[in-house]
């Protein structure tokens, strides 16, 4: 039987591990935190195209059981006016359109998927170091122990310690934003049934919905010129109220009912890795085209390389299929990576008022033409089941 040593337990690793162990392999999954974290987080989206790996996995349904359908995005400006709405999802197919799930739950759903298929997932053990030899790949974790196997299969994130070993000259730039984000309970706001807003802001970018049951979900990017020096504090709470101050209703709201401390990151993206591979090790989702959240796409490509990768291991011996997996990802990854960054600029506020206002104006032509001429639905009209259909 063959091994694969899958390195992460996020969205990627445990999918591919299901799919490969589906087809005859071991592949157990090694995740350097300790233990899963039921609040690590805070939300995502899983456009239509993820969802249909999800749908291969058997997973779809559960995930849906505790999602937020949100198939179309309203646009504001900080002044209150409605810039435009935009699917999310295939124009003329909005009913396929994108859900929000909390990550803690989205990687329950998989966790606990690939448990079921029969994937042994260990935690606490941090990656140190991949040997290559004749016979295969040994990686030696940070706890000493050490694991054999044909290949390793890199899904451990933006920092990924694989792409080390795979592509060393590979980093993530910075892409000038912050991300943060809260949940929160706001007297008498009405859901948000179908759909998730967000303001342009004069100082900042804001993005929420309203579930059923009154939670509101929440995030906010801030422009910066470099990633902040203490990730959690009060002030950040502080500061967002203070940069929103301004903004149309709900917004000063929600952040009103939000509990501090807040955590801050910075939103790093890799828009070119070269190779994808190397010997018997292999990267994808995060690890390889780290995406900004802007585009909403970073768990559907994850899930979508999984698939990929699983199949072309099915049909092929292992350089010819990481190569197939590559060529057959590459130009789509780096389009989506491309186009995320286009809407961070969108995002980053200019400390020119004229400037700010341009914005506002060009916006709703921009938005209109996008929903007119389907120009996004090449990224959620992808499916996986159908390319791997036609390559057999």
């Amino acid at each position: 039987m063959p091994k694969a040593l899958v390195i992460g337990g996020g969205v990627a690793g445990p999918a591919v591990a299901t799919l490969l162990t589906r087809s005859g392999w071991d592949a157990p999954v090694f995740e350097a935190r300790s233990e899963p974290d039921p609040f690590a987080g805070l939300f995502l989206n899983v456009a239509v195209n993820g969802q249909r790996v999800l749908a291969t996995l058997g997973l779809d349904e559960r995930l849906r059981s505790d999602a937020h359908h949100a198939p179309r995005m309203a646009m504001w400006s900080g002044r209150g006016k409605q810039l435009g709405v935009v699917p999310n999802g295939p124009a003329e197919r909005p009913e396929d359109g994108g859900i929000v799930v909390r990550r803690s739950w989205l990687h329950e759903v998989i966790r606990d998927g690939a448990e079921e298929a029969g994937v042994k997932l260990t935690y606490g053990r941090r990656l140190e170091e991949i040997r290559q030899h004749k016979d295969g790949v040994t990686v030696r974790f940070s706890d000493g122990t050490e694991e054999d196997g044909d290949i390793v299969i890199g899904a451990d994130g933006v920092g990924s310690v694989v792409r080390r070993y795979v592509a060393p000259d590979a980093a993530p730039s910075f892409s000038g934003l912050l991300g943060t984000g809260g949940f929160a309970r706001v007297p008498g706001l009405e859901p948000t049934p179908g759909f998730q807003h967000f303001v342009f802001g004069a100082r900042s970018f804001f993005g929420y919905l309203v579930r059923d049951d009154g939670t509101v979900y929440w995030f906010a990017n801030l422009t910066a010129d470099a990633p902040p020096t203490a990730a959690t504090s009060e002030d950040w709470l502080a500061r967002l109220r203070e940069l929103h101050a301004d903004d149309p209703a709900p917004v000063p709201d929600i952040l009103a009912a939000t509990p501090g401390p807040l955590t801050v990151y910075p939103i790093f993206r890799l828009p070119k890795v070269r190779p994808w591979w190397q010997d018997r090790a292999v990267l994808l989702g995060d690890a390889v085209h780290a995406t900004s959240p802007s585009a909403g796409q970073g768990a559907s490509m994850a899930l979508e390389d999984a698939a990929v990768l699983a199949d072309e291991l099915q049909r092929s011996d292992v350089e010819q299929a990481f190569q197939r997996y590559e060529d057959a990802r590459r130009e789509r990854a780096e389009a989506l990576v491309a186009y995320a960054a286009g809407i961070d600029k969108q995002k980053r506020v200019s400390r020119s008022r004229i400037a700010v206002a341009l914005r506002d104006l060009m916006l709703p032509i921009f938005l209109r033409k996008a929903a007119a001429d389907h120009s996004t639905d090449w990224i959620f009209d992808y499916d996986v089941s159908r390319r791997t259909r036609e390559v057999r």
